[in-house]
């Protein structure tokens, strides 16, 4: 995947695997947003830089006791730290790891059904690798793709890294209780993700604080009912 990932410049050889692999796994995504219509879930990914809050997140909306049953699957290179935190917190959880790929794939992801009571699942989300490259590229059947971004990491990011903002349905903003501690303008990152996509719903929370977290909870609540209608 050197176009992806920045290794090096792409043949037409490496150009038509790409394609045969993600012609692939967007056959596997739709086989998994057809899983997820039939059962009724909502299904959000989550994608962001590692250390963005992607966890912290979910043990906020769990422990926000939304009223909703909450599945999660988790995605990182190694270790199971990210399914046992969201277990202790209330929730369902499955890990996958990557054995070193940057990125989940639809098939994984769809592995990873048969260990989650999709009946008994309201809403389900699928935390990503800790990446905003390689992980844009590749769909996984989610109704919403949410990317994050902290503030210790800067408010360059969107124009950085711009599919992943172009693709999502949502923004996140998080850590903003760091906000007079560090040089970040939420407004300035705003504004760049929206010029790259006008669509994006956006939000500024706190997972320490609990600042936005309301407005956040009763948004997802709309998705899910949504998809009980």
């Amino acid at each position: 995947m050197c176009e992806e990932c920045g290794c090096g410049e792409a043949n037409e050889v490496e150009v038509e695997v790409e394609q045969d692999i993600l012609s692939e796994n967007n056959r596997y995504a739709a086989h998994n947003r057809e899983h997820l219509d039939k059962h009724g879930v909502f299904c959000v990914e989550l994608l962001s830089s590692p250390g963005s809050g992607k966890t912290t997140l979910l043990e906020a909306v769990i422990g926000s006791d939304p009223g909703l049953n909450i599945s999660v699957v988790e995605g990182d290179i190694e270790t199971q730290r990210d399914a046992e935190r969201v277990r202790a917190a209330g929730a369902d959880a499955f890990q996958l790891t990557t054995g070193g790929a940057c990125h989940l794939d639809a098939k994984l992801v769809h592995g990873a059904f048969h260990h989650i009571d999709l009946e008994k699942t309201d809403l389900l989300f699928i935390e990503n690798v800790g990446n905003l490259v390689c992980p844009a590229a590749f769909k996984l059947g989610a109704h919403q793709r949410w990317v994050l971004l902290s503030v210790p990491e800067g408010d360059d990011k969107p124009g950085k890294y711009p599919r992943a903002f172009r693709e999502a349905s949502v923004l996140v903003i998080t850590k903003t209780d760091l906000i007079e501690h560090m040089d970040f303008d939420p407004d300035k990152a705003e504004r760049e993700a929206l010029s790259l996509n006008p669509y994006l719903k956006v939000f500024r929370v706190s997972a320490k604080t609990g600042q936005g977290i309301p407005e956040l909870v009763q948004y997802l609540k709309q998705g899910v009912l949504s998809k009980k209608a």
